[in-house]
């Protein structure tokens, strides 16, 4: 790999009652090379990433981690086994499924995602 690494976190704090969609503009062409997501408590949470156009094409549904554990999502979790490849200008998004499918609602998420410039 080649280019500068460069994180983008975000956190919602307290018990949430309703899904979360972060969202940013990609300033350069990247790839996404690791993703870590975390609620406070045990939880039924849900993540997907992707773009406007394709909201999982990046990761598909997975769990996140609980009681402040992380899970880790690197190239054998993201959709097709690969580094996912973002070119400038792509409005990226990842969305909390907050309580699975009306299980255990997340507290105090915390989403950290790692690039690679290039």
């Amino acid at each position: 790999m080649i280019g500068n690494k460069f994180v983008v976190s975000y956190h919602t704090a307290g018990n949430l009652a309703a899904n979360h969609t972060f969202c940013f503009t990609a300033q350069a062409d990247m790839q996404l090379i690791h993703v870590s997501a975390v609620g406070s408590n045990s939880n039924s949470g849900l993540l997907i990433m992707g773009t406007t156009g394709s909201t999982a094409a990046y990761l598909a549904s997975a769990s996140i981690g609980d009681s402040l554990v992380p899970v880790e999502f690197t190239r054998a979790n993201f959709v097709g086994g690969e580094f996912p490849h973002i070119a400038k200008g792509t409005v990226v998004l990842a969305t909390l499924d907050y309580d699975g499918a009306g299980g255990t609602a997340t507290a105090d998420f915390t989403l950290v995602l790692t690039f690679l410039e290039g």
